[in-house]
């Protein structure tokens, strides 16, 4: 929300929300997000939000979930990112240098957090005694 998007429920006590990104025809629709943020290398899906404006296959929103993102550790700082990341495509879903500047900001919090980093330590340490 403080990066002008509105979040269907006002927020969310679990790992999934919905954001509308259509804002009463001020945005773009779910698809266009989804195309954009793909481009940019996140994963989202278009999906129809309450007294949705536009068609299912088109929707004026997105689903997010958070599990992909809190299995690597990121937790509430890197939401914020990740919010601040989506906000910049959503905003400007054409434009290449965003979902450049996007795509390196993905990359430099999957450096960060790997997938499966102690299991990746314990299989090069155990690789390094023999």
């Amino acid at each position: 929300q403080a990066q002008g998007l509105r979040l269907v429920s006002g927020g969310t006590d679990n790992h999934l929300m919905l954001v509308d990104v259509w804002m009463d025809g001020n945005g773009i629709t779910g698809k266009a997000a989804e195309k954009a943020l793909e481009a940019a290398n996140i994963t989202v899906n278009k999906n129809t939000i309450p007294f949705d404006q536009n068609k299912p296959f088109i929707a004026s929103g997105l689903r997010i979930g958070t599990p992909a993102v809190t299995t690597r550790g990121m937790r509430e700082p890197e939401m914020r990112e990740i919010g601040r990341l989506i906000a910049e495509v959503v905003r400007e879903p054409e434009s290449e240098p965003t979902r450049r500047k996007v795509q390196l900001g993905v990359r430099e919090l999957a450096e960060r957090f790997p997938l499966y980093a102690k299991r990746l330590r314990k299989t090069t340490r155990a690789t390094a005694a023999e």
